[in-house]
Formats: structure tokens, sequence, C-alpha cells
């Protein structure tokens, strides 16, 4: 078996589910927030308000994780020779799903990955964020049955594929060197989930080997279920499945397993923006391909239409915060559930015209 082939093999998935969950668990030991040890949309919202794209003091940090997953999954394709620069598939719409994306998953209060996080250390409002989250890649299967397609990206020169890690390279400068600009930037929070993190170098160097091997292994959790639905293949499932057990177990050995509804930090309790939220990030992930750090691994190969996908949530985040989608612990923002159907229906138009439906629909006139 070829080393290439090694990587693709379900042991080496499973792997890499169970180091993620085990490293996310110990990156909240170590100081990230309470089961957020590693949640692509929130840390994303933690960038976007340190570089003042919002002001909700709180939730103000770089974070190194989103970093090294860009630059790990880069170091990956150089060495394995699947660097490869390529776009132009339908990257505005990629961008409205990036930001529909982060808003939904902000009224839920994390990603697929926190999801999972968030019911391995107890948190049972996750388990409707997850049927919510199914519930939305299921839309998107009927999409993707219907002949929904973004159009194929093309080879582009080699500069497209370097812009979001050297952006990524540019993050971690200021980061380390905290550098503080007249305007009060860089913003760092000082209270918060924003002023919760573990050591900056131990955090890179755990995000470049997740970065490293989820770009071997094609990690994807939104992909794991649409897999199942859509043609029963389980082998990115075995991989989500052994993030959720071996963030469990650590949790339990570390002594973070805390279950419950009530109390559970940074989460809220209405079930039906919980589950409504992640319905609509379900859609748009699907929509767009991947879930959150899938598209920060495809960004690392090159993918310019990931990483605009990347920067659409990074916006979306700014948006939330500085619109009042965003959710709290005390429930959704004002604007969050408005904006979760706005979301679903623009969604749904993508969906739509998007794919073979409106195809036929011409047809019959």
């Amino acid at each position: 078996m070829s080393l290439k082939n090694w990587f693709l093999s379900r042991r080496i998935i499973i792997f890499t589910g169970a180091f993620i969950g085990i490293a996310a668990t110990v990156l909240q030991k170590l100081g990230n927030p309470a089961n957020m040890g590693i949640c692509v949309a929130c840390f994303e919202r933690d960038i976007a308000g340190a570089l003042g794209f919002h002001r909700a003091a709180v939730v103000q940090y770089i974070r190194p994780e989103i970093i090294g997953f860009v630059l790990g999954s880069l170091i990956a394709a150089l060495a394995f020779k699947e660097f490869k620069p390529r776009g132009g598939s339908s990257p505005l719409i990629r961008f409205v799903l990036g930001f529909l994306a982060m808003v939904g998953s902000l009224v839920f209060l994390g990603c697929p990955w926190r999801a999972l996080l968030r019911l391995s250390g107890g948190d049972g409002n996750a388990l409707f964020g997850i049927a919510g989250l199914v519930a939305g890649i299921s839309i998107g299967i009927f999409f993707i049955k219907s002949g929904y397609n973004l159009g194929r990206n093309e080879r582009s020169r080699p500069l497209a594929g370097w812009i979001l890690p050297s952006i990524m390279a540019g993050l971690l400068l200021l980061l380390l060197f905290r550098i503080n600009l007249p305007t009060g930037a860089v913003f760092f929070s000082s209270e918060g989930p924003g002023s919760q993190h573990a050591p900056v170098l131990i955090a890179l160097l755990i995000a470049l080997i997740i970065g490293f091997v989820a770009q071997r292994t094609r990690f994807c959790t939104v992909a794991a279920a649409r897999d199942v639905l859509l043609i029963k293949d389980t082998y990115l499932f075995t991989g989500v499945v052994s993030l959720l057990i071996a963030a469990w177990l650590s949790n339990m050995i570390l002594g973070q397993f805390n279950p419950g509804f009530q109390g559970q930090p940074v989460a809220h309790t209405n079930q039906i923006w919980n589950f409504g939220g992640m319905v609509l990030a379900g859609l748009a992930f699907t929509l767009a391909g991947g879930c959150p750090g899938r598209q920060l691994f495809l960004s690392g190969e090159g993918d310019s239409d990931a990483a605009v996908f990347v920067l659409g949530m990074i916006f979306g985040a700014g948006f939330a915060h500085n619109f009042a989608t965003a959710s709290s612990g005390a429930g959704p923002g004002v604007w969050g559930p408005a904006a979760v159907i706005a979301g679903l229906i623009i969604c749904l138009i993508i969906g739509y015209s998007m794919s073979d439906l409106t195809k036929k629909k011409l047809e019959d006139l």
C-alpha cells in the first residue's frame, strides 16, 4: 500500500477523529473555553473580533487553531504534491453560503465540530443542534440528487492558492507580536470566552498536526453524514464517531463531563433555534461542499473557492454580532430567528437555482 493510500485507510480516519476529540478536550484543559476546545465557527468569530469587524468585547482573539489548520494542510499538500491552486466555481455564491453558515452557527453557538464536543461534554442542548444539522444536510442532499452544481473550478496561477495561507501567516505575526495600533487594533478580550485560550505554541502545534492529517484523510463532519445518507459510505462517518467517543472518554478522565441542559458553558436552552440555527448551517455547508474545517483544509491545498467561503464566514461573524443575530447564554439574539428564516430562504433559492430543477421548470414553460 502506498503512503498516500495508507492515509485514506479506515484506521487512519479513526485515528484522525480520535486525535481531534482528545486534542480538543486537552486544549480546553489548557485554557480554551469549556466545551469549546476547538470550534471553527467560534474561533473565526473571535478572529473577526480581534480585527475589529465586530466589537463584542468578550469574543476577540486571534485563534492559532484556525491558522494551524490552514498551514498544516498546506504542508501536507506540498509534501504530497497536492497543492493545486484552483477556483472559479461560483465564488460569490460560496461567499454568501459561508456568511449564512456562520449566521446559523452563531444562533446555535457552535459549528458541527463543537456540536459533537458539546455533546461529549454532557451538554444535552447539542442533541437539538445535531438533529438540525442532519436535517439541513438532508435538504442539501435533495438538491444534490436534483443536479445541484456550483460549476467546475479551474486551475489558476500559483498566487491564488497562496492568498489565504499568507493571510494566516500575517495573523500569526499579529498574534505573536501583539501589535497595538492607535485605533485600538488588534483587539484582545480581557474577559469572557475570548480571554480564555491555551498557550499559543501548543495550540498552534496541535492545529498543524490536525491540519496535516485531516488534509490527508479528507476529514469532514458534514460530508460524513452526507455520504452515509446519499451513498451509504461510512468511511468519514467512522472518523466522526471516533471523535465523539474519544472526546467523551477524555472529558471523563479530565473531569470535564457535566451532563445536563441548564447552565452549560456558552450555550442556551431555546431548542427551537438550537435546531433551526443548525438546519441553516447544515444546509449551507452541504451546498458549499463541506464543513468549516474542511473548507480550511481545502484552502490550504490552494482552493480559492474554499478560501472565499472562509472569508464569507468571517464576514458573517462580524454581521452576526453587529446586527444582534448571534445568540448568548440567555438565548437567541433579537434578530437571530429572523436571520435564520431569511437565511434558509436564500439557501433554498440557491439550491433550486443551481440545480436541474430550474432547467426542468424552464423546459416546462
